[in-house]
């Protein structure tokens, strides 16, 4: 680690424990700081704040007290879903005191270049697919990040001769002062976590900080196709290299004839690139330019594309039943991502969808329902997601309970050839701790079927 002095002594607040706040804990006390913990769970039912406790670090459980934070803290590092109207950030604010992610930590303290990738959708299928494309490369990757692995504790292990490829969200970004990433990779921008962020203006900003550190010897990587990016990254320093599944760029990624081109080297032809839809040829076209700029081989990327099915829970392929082909998109968690689902198949669908209802509505999945002749619904949702596809013209709209009922709803009014899509356009927390859980209760039950 580098920079490895600069917390020694600190009084440091740790807002927020789940996986990036307890690992933030352990490495800033690790380097000499005194550290507070500060977490809304309370001690007896958090086994994470009572293991802290154990290590010597001052910890204080079930309620944020205001009066706990004064202007002897130097930093406060909090969990990325804590809003920043949170009285105790609000506070922090008032007193002038630095409030920063974890992610500005591993920046800090990395002594290896930093890949970092973000998005409103295709920032976990991306970072998945650089980091395989760059394994036999120059510098071994590391993928951390929103993806699973909390990056400051890879930070603390990683070399000159590694490089972490580092998912990171607008959350996380917005607690950046010093982020510098040696590529910066912006897939989209459309409208989402609005509630947190009150604006679209604001989550663009939060998006861009990615890149606001970069200078000339770094790399930005963007999509030329969404005017919202080409707009923002004008004020980037850094090199830029766009890509585009619409038009040839003969300075970026692109797609010319049937074939995927870095510039003027053709790489692979679209066809041979196992992972379906338009969508994830964006993703694609992203994790080329990079995986080039970071040395990795043509060969090696190519074997990446036509073995590579997917990430779990997203547009991820569990099995064929009797013809009837199941994808798990669990982590569709609002409707663009299940229209690009939806969009990425030309056989008919039967799609299940429903969960945590957030008030909006999804007339925006009316056109994207063409294909769709059975919805199975399910969660709060269910009501609104009948009534769109009743408009759509949608033949059978079924409600069940559970992913087990749904999944054999779903089998049931298949036919053969068809595609079972489990894209929920809704967060999964009305019935499911995470999307991670609501997709592998949907692979659990897929594995039910292919016993019988």
């Amino acid at each position: 680690m580098k920079g490895i002095e600069k917390f020694k002594g600190k009084r440091i607040l740790v807002l927020g424990l789940a996986k990036s706040g307890e690992a933030a804990a352990k490495l800033l006390h690790k380097l000499g700081a005194i550290v507070t913990i500060n977490d809304a769970k309370p001690y007896h039912e958090n086994p994470q704040a009572q293991q802290l406790d154990e290590l010597g670090i001052r910890v204080v459980c079930g309620h944020h007290p205001v009066e706990l934070l004064d202007d002897s803290f130097q930093l406060v590092v909090k969990n990325p879903g804590i809003p920043y109207e949170n009285k105790m950030i609000k506070k922090a604010i008032e007193l002038g005191i630095p409030v920063i992610t974890e992610i500005e930590l591993t920046s800090i303290l990395s002594e290896a270049d930093i890949v970092a990738i973000t998005g409103s959708n295709g920032k976990t299928t991306t970072t998945t697919l650089i980091g395989e494309m760059l394994e036999n490369s120059s510098k071994k990757p590391v993928v951390a990040g929103n993806i699973g692995t909390v990056s400051c504790e890879v930070a603390e292990s990683v070399t000159k001769d590694d490089c972490i490829v580092l998912e990171v969200s607008s959350f996380q970004l917005m607690g950046t002062v010093t982020f510098k990433p040696a590529i910066s990779v912006l897939l989209n921008i459309f409208d989402a976590h609005l509630d947190y962020h009150g604006t679209k203006e604001a989550y663009i900003q939060a998006k861009t900080k990615i890149f606001a550190n970069q200078n000339e010897q770094d790399w930005l990587i963007y999509n030329d196709d969404d005017s919202n990016l080409v707009k923002a990254v004008q004020h980037s320093n850094a090199k830029k290299v766009p890509f585009s599944t619409k038009r040839y760029l003969s300075n970026g990624a692109s797609i010319k004839n049937g074939f995927v081109y870095f510039k003027q080297e053709p790489i692979i032809h679209t066809e041979d690139i196992l992972l379906p839809g338009n969508h994830n040829l964006e993703n694609v076209l992203a994790a080329i330019a990079v995986s080039l700029i970071m040395g990795a081989k043509k060969e090696h990327i190519q074997f990446v594309l036509k073995t590579f099915t997917g990430v779990r829970h997203r547009l991820q392929f569990v099995d064929e039943v009797e013809g009837k082909r199941f994808y798990n998109d669990s982590k569709a968690t609002n409707i663009l991502a299940t229209e690009k689902a939806i969009n990425a198949f030309s056989d008919p669908i039967v799609l299940l969808a429903g969960g945590l209802d957030r008030g909006n509505s999804f007339d925006s999945l009316i056109p994207s329902l063409e294909r769709v002749h059975t919805i199975i619904t399910f969660g709060e949702t269910s009501a609104k997601i009948k009534e769109v596809a009743h408009i759509a013209g949608v033949e059978k709209v079924i409600d069940a309970e559970w992913m087990e009922d749904a999944v054999l709803l779903a089998f049931q009014h298949a036919n053969k050839g068809d595609v079972i899509l489990l894209s929920p356009a809704c967060a999964s927390w009305d019935q499911y701790k995470t999307f991670e859980e609501r997709g592998e209760r949907f692979v659990q039950a897929v594995e039910s079927l292919s016993v019988k």
